[in-house]
């Protein structure tokens, strides 16, 4: 008999939704914060100052908006656990609207603030199931509001890691979402059952294919914290360099996810 087929995670609506919220204020109150020498800083993304990328995390907000103001589509053509793959179509141009946006808003704040207002407005609005529209193929809000999370929780460690001392907290629910996206979708990858990551205090999963572990201590494991997972499964940080300064522990002989990360650049 086929082993059964894992079933979906599902996420809270509501929580998301409060998640998502809460992360951009907190990026908010920080941005709120900067100096223009600081806003000049550079980042690790490459040509982006940390203005352009203050800039970049409002538009990964507003997209929701601007695609509630958008008919809806017929039909679903994305499912949230292709959403990670499928984030390379967008990367044309994100650099130029980005810069953009932040040469036409030298008000930062204005521009969260405008943000802030639409999305809660929209958000209060609208049902979970309701269709919408993106680059990357039209997904139920309530799965979209999800891959939210990852957009701000990485920019906001990119912008954590721009600016020393900024320290911008992070929302814990948008945390575990992006945390799980992501590890899910290596499962999805690299379907299999011999490797175990564990990503405490928030996801394990079994991937790589091979002897299936079923009792006991699995002959592969990978453990790391949170925010090297995302780095990792972004391509911020190599997986050699996260194994050599001791980020991820990795035994067993396919411990080595070196060959499958990042995930999504």
């Amino acid at each position: 008999m086929p082993p059964a087929k894992k079933r979906a995670r599902t996420y809270d609506p509501a929580r998301i939704r409060t998640a998502v919220l809460t992360q951009f204020g907190h990026v908010r109150q920080a941005v709120r914060t900067l100096t223009p020498d600081q806003l000049a800083l550079p980042t690790r993304l490459e040509g982006w100052t940390v203005r352009d990328l203050a800039a970049h995390v409002t538009m990964a907000v507003e997209t929701v908006s601007l695609a509630l103001d958008r008919d809806e589509p017929a039909k679903q053509g994305l499912t949230l656990l292709e959403w990670p793959f499928a984030t390379a179509v967008r990367a044309e141009g994100i650099s130029d609207d980005t810069q953009a946006l932040a040469t036409a808003n030298p008000d930062l704040d204005a521009l969260y603030a405008r943000t802030e207002e639409r999305i809660t407005h929209r958000l209060a609005a609208t049902p979970g199931d309701r269709l919408l529209g993106s680059r990357t193929g039209a997904m139920a809000l309530a799965d979209f509001l999800v891959t939210r999370t990852v957009e701000l929780v990485v920019h906001t460690d990119d912008l954590n890691a721009a600016v020393p001392g900024l320290d911008i907290p992070y929302d814990r629910q948008a945390l575990a979402a992006c945390t799980r996206l992501l590890a899910d979708a290596l499962a999805a990858k690299a379907p299999g059952g011999s490797t175990e990551v564990r990503i405490p205090p928030y996801a394990v999963v079994q991937c790589v294919e091979g002897p299936r572990h079923t009792r006991g201590t699995p002959p592969n494991v990978v453990e790391t914290d949170p925010l090297t997972w995302i780095r990792l499964a972004t391509g911020r940080v190599a997986w050699k360099d996260a194994v050599a300064e001791a980020k991820v522990s990795a035994s067993g002989e396919r411990a080595d996810l070196g060959g499958l990360l990042p995930l999504m650049g």
